[in-house]
């Protein structure tokens, strides 16, 4: 867990909203529990295999994953399936 570290210079992990095309086995799958903003950098919680995940992601990206979600634009998130690999995984 990352929760409480300053993430300034922080190595980002990776996160899509649809199922990579390469790479398979070293991806994640989870669901959105929360997005957060800390530090200038978006926090996404995820559930995964019953371990809660927490994945440091540019503004940028979290702007570019959840807008290919199959959601309205009024729509939350949360509860949405996304693929991850955590920084180094």
């Amino acid at each position: 867990m990352r929760a409480g570290r300053l993430l300034v210079g922080m190595a980002h992990d990776r996160i899509h909203a649809r199922e990579p095309t390469h790479d398979l086995d070293r991806w994640s799958t989870g669901r959105i529990e929360a997005i957060d903003q800390q530090d200038g950098h978006c926090v996404v919680t995820v559930q995964a295999d019953g371990e809660t995940v927490e994945l440091v992601v540019t503004l940028a990206i979290r702007d570019l994953f959840v807008s290919r979600l199959d959601i309205a634009g009024d729509e939350s998130p949360v509860g949405e399936r996304v693929w991850f690999r955590t920084h180094g995984g």
